[in-house]
């Protein structure tokens, strides 16, 4: 269209300024000449429309927004038509407390009130992507900003509706699952009947009130000490084991010692070391009584 545009001016600066007068008319010609080249250009270049890829071509003329698409690649169209090209690949929005992490600056956490009167904080990330044979009613509804328009409101409206089901230790913990998905469905739908094809929702962090919080690790720690506990107990309990089993071992040796050793035994061990005494290269005294084992003095 810019160059129709220069085309025409200089047709009309060629056609006014230069005939009219007569002056220097001999320019009039050739300026006339490349403005109809610039005008034949710019109709060919607004004939040929380029839509990458993974986007699609929306037409408008004179603000009516026609049903037929342009696909991927390159197009021929009424030279008057204006082509809006939409993203159909996978996009994310994300609503976080973190500074510059979301679409938008600053704090876009999800605050909501929880079964039990708790005000938890939600960090969310939808998955989405716009269905191509929607565009058209997506765009003459909603416009190209659909993400300010649907996919922001409906989702945090969608999450406080859902939460007041659920207590926050809950939603915390074993019912986060439970929470994804019902939010999920619950969203789905409205994304479908707006041209939206919802892909996933993620739950990136739920933040607990900071007395809720600290409930939860004070129960975590006591927890964490009883099995400790339970720990030093059963070593304990096997430590004592060892010692019975131990105990009932010395007790089970005396016992055979005790009944199997006989005088006749214990005279014949006696006259055994005697004898091994005797072998001796030293001298000794050796004084029998009239108990069962002599009495030796060293002969030194």
């Amino acid at each position: 269209m810019v160059l129709i545009f220069l085309g025409v001016i200089f047709i009309a600066v060629a056609t006014f300024v230069f005939n009219a007068n007569n002056i220097n008319a001999k320019f009039g010609k050739p300026i006339k000449i490349i403005g109809v080249v610039l005008i034949g250009i710019g109709i060919l270049n607004s004939c040929f429309k380029q839509i990458d890829a993974g986007q699609i071509g929306v037409k408008s003329l004179f603000g009516k927004i026609e049903d037929d698409i342009l696909m991927s690649g390159l197009n021929f169209v009424n030279p008057l038509v204006e082509v809006k090209t939409i993203d159909t690949k996978t996009q994310n929005y994300t609503m976080s407390g973190i500074h510059d992490e979301g679409q938008k600056a600053g704090d876009d956490a999800i605050r909501v009130l929880t079964a039990d009167g708790l005000e938890v904080t939600i960090d969310l990330t939808v998955l989405y992507r716009v269905v191509p044979s929607e565009a058209p009613r997506l765009l003459r509804e909603t416009g190209l900003d659909y993400n300010d328009k649907i996919v922001r409101p409906l989702t945090r409206t969608k999450i406080r509706d859902n939460a007041v089901y659920y207590d926050a230790v809950a939603l915390y913990s074993s019912k986060r699952d439970t929470f994804q998905i019902r939010i999920f469905n619950s969203i789905e739908k409205d994304f479908k009947s707006r041209g939206l094809i919802l892909e996933q929702l993620l739950v990136r962090n739920i933040t607990l009130p900071t007395s809720v919080k600290a409930s939860i690790e004070s129960k975590i720690n006591a927890e964490q000490d009883a099995q400790k506990m339970q720990f030093v107990l059963q070593k304990e309990k096997q430590e004592a084991e060892r010692k019975r089993v131990e105990a009932q071992g010395i007790a089970d040796y005396q016992r055979i010692i005790s009944t199997g050793l006989s005088d006749k035994q214990l005279q014949y061990e006696s006259i055994k070391a005697n004898l091994e005494l005797a072998k001796s290269n030293n001298a000794k005294i050796i004084v029998l009584g009239k108990g069962n084992n002599p009495m030796i003095i060293d002969g030194k």
